[in-house]
């Protein structure tokens, strides 16, 4: 039984991969880094994990452009370089990769001739604050959010929908800096990280498409907050948190069943399930530029069952 007074059984990681050495920009400044790393030279900053049909691991440099493709045995290769600032990406049942382009808006992949070509720059002829992250439905609807440089001085982040035919919906506009989405498994929950103001938020969805009864799902402390989100097949929700060095298991109620230990660096930024039996938790861990892995009691929810997609 959860007890609200006893720390979380911990689940430790071990680093799957890191970025090889070739791969790391060191000393380089980037404007990415100077608007959200107070000016740091960092030599990458990985995000946005997502498996395709083969078991390769996709992930997203933010601050360089740049998006790899990680073997099942951790060999690095570069898929695409260009002048965006890829924050998440997602792989949908036709391998159709899109991302969560900061700097320009929603684009697609062909990882075959590394083109990085457009979906969705604006929205009634006005740029986007910045895009962060997003997840796709059964039906097809691409979940995404528009992050910019929002916080509590500024509470306008907002979540949109964007269906196959094209209409765009904007579900909700007064969020502290969306972060991470993902649905539950039966798709009438969109759970939302809430990175400025340390939480995940619940948002449930009616059968006309729109959200009601907004929630505060959990609530979290530390100097930063919740970022990436992913959920397993019974409906427990992992969220990691950038400034912790860990991710969370919560369940349904939102009791914390597990906490997951990062064993190297200590900002983890998202994750992805993986592995055969999609029983292993991948994580990027952007301070060191490593992806982490561990051991989890219930297998991920599958993202390559869905019925449609974005033409």
């Amino acid at each position: 039984m959860f007890n609200f007074f006893s720390p979380p059984p911990v689940i430790e990681t071990e680093v799957f991969s890191s970025m090889p050495q070739r791969y790391r920009r060191t000393g380089q400044r980037s404007a990415w880094a100077d608007a959200n790393k107070a000016g740091a030279a960092i030599d990458s900053f990985i995000e946005g994990p997502a498996f395709d049909r083969d078991g390769n691991l996709f992930i997203v440099d933010i601050p360089f452009g740049r998006i790899f493709r990680i073997s099942s045995k951790g060999d690095w290769d570069l898929v695409a370089e260009y002048d965006g600032e890829p924050n998440g990406l997602t792989i949908d049942r036709n391998g159709c990769i899109m991302i969560a382009d900061y700097r320009h808006g929603l684009m697609r992949l062909d990882a075959d001739s590394g083109r990085v070509s457009p979906i969705l720059l604006r929205r009634n002829s006005e740029r986007f604050k910045g895009l962060n992250d997003l997840t796709v439905a059964a039906t097809g609807d691409v979940y995404f959010t528009d992050q910019g440089q929002t916080g509590l001085h500024d509470p306008t982040g907002r979540v949109y929908r964007l269906t196959p035919e094209g209409r765009l919906d904007c579900l909700i506009a007064n969020v502290p800096s969306p972060n991470g989405l993902v649905l539950n498994p039966e798709e009438n929950i969109l759970y939302l990280a809430v990175t400025r103001g340390n939480a995940v938020w619940r948002m449930p969805l009616m059968p006309d498409g729109s959200v009601t009864k907004v929630g505060l799902f959990f609530q979290f402390f530390g100097s930063s907050g919740p970022d990436g989100l992913a959920m397993d097949e019974a409906g427990n929700l992992v969220v990691a948190h950038a400034s912790l060095g860990a991710a969370f298991l919560l369940s349904q109620k939102g009791e914390m069943l597990y906490l997951i230990r990062a064993c190297h660096g200590g900002t983890v930024t998202n994750a992805a399930y993986g592995g055969e039996d999609r029983k292993r938790l991948f994580f990027t861990e952007s301070e060191t530029g490593s992806v982490l892995v561990a051991r989890m009691p219930v297998a991920g929810r599958s993202m390559h069952s869905y019925a449609r997609s974005l033409s």
